[in-house]
């Protein structure tokens, strides 16, 4: 008897810890959306030390260079992938949470009062574009892989340095990202309720079926190409001043 009372007691305990600590994870989340946030936009507001040959900042792929644009060339290309993950099914419920404290947490009640409205006014309307943003997404991944094959091209040949294993790492993660998109899997067939009634209805379940494994694992490649996309352009950003200096690996 005294042994359930323990048991019981340490279980109490774990719900009243995790019931306090609510404030947890979205602050983490806010923390770590804020600080990507403030550097990709001073990063691109440089508008310099985007290239290091034959190296590209993923913030200015694919690299724009027109006479009529007096501002940095990132902001050309930007609005593309922040318009993609601003209004991504998981980022939604992430920075919901972290800066909007709607819901702060799973069980933790609601701190607004007033009329919930969702997502059915402006500006959070706006979040149905996310089906519309996918197309410039996908595009992007197609520039950002360009870049990957181009990172093993050096003047003097075919060599592999660290900054080819970066670039290569930034665009996997991307694509990973960005094909475990929610809309992509209802697009592929997420959206039917009998594959074998549809027009090619056994290949689009076995498409469904595989990007579903990248879907399952949608917040991990968030979070991953997050960091991976920021520190690729951190990384060419101090080959091109000349604060570090690329190994040649091959």
């Amino acid at each position: 008897m005294a042994e359930v009372t323990e048991v019981a007691g340490r279980i109490g305990f774990g719900e009243t810890l995790r019931r306090d600590a609510w404030w947890v994870a979205p602050l983490a989340t806010a923390l770590g959306l804020g600080a990507f946030g403030v550097y990709s936009f001073w990063a691109a507001l440089q508008g310099n030390h985007y290239e290091s040959s034959p190296y590209l900042s993923p913030f200015y792929s694919p690299l724009i260079l027109v006479d009529w644009w007096k501002f940095s060339p990132a902001f050309l290309i930007l609005w593309a992938p922040l318009g993609f993950r601003a209004t991504c099914y998981y980022y939604r419920k992430a920075y919901y949470r972290s800066y909007f404290l709607d819901p702060p947490a799973c069980a933790v009640g609601e701190f607004r009062d007033g009329k919930y409205k969702g997502e059915t006014a402006f500006p959070f309307i706006l979040q149905n574009l996310h089906r519309y943003m996918l197309i410039p997404a996908l595009a992007l991944i197609a520039f950002l892989w360009h870049d990957a094959y181009n990172a093993f091209f050096f003047s003097d040949g075919l060599h592999m340095g660290v900054g080819s294993l970066v670039l290569t790492a930034n665009a996997f993660l991307l694509s990973g990202y960005t094909l475990g998109c929610h809309s992509l899997r209802h697009l592929v067939g997420g959206r039917l309720d009998c594959f074998s009634c549809a027009t090619l209805g056994n290949f689009r379940h076995g498409i469904w079926e595989k990007q579903s494994v990248l879907n399952r694992f949608h917040m991990g490649w968030a979070w991953t190409s997050l960091f991976m996309v920021g520190f690729s352009d951190v990384y060419v950003r101090l080959l091109s001043m000349g604060v570090v200096t690329d190994v040649r690996l091959i």
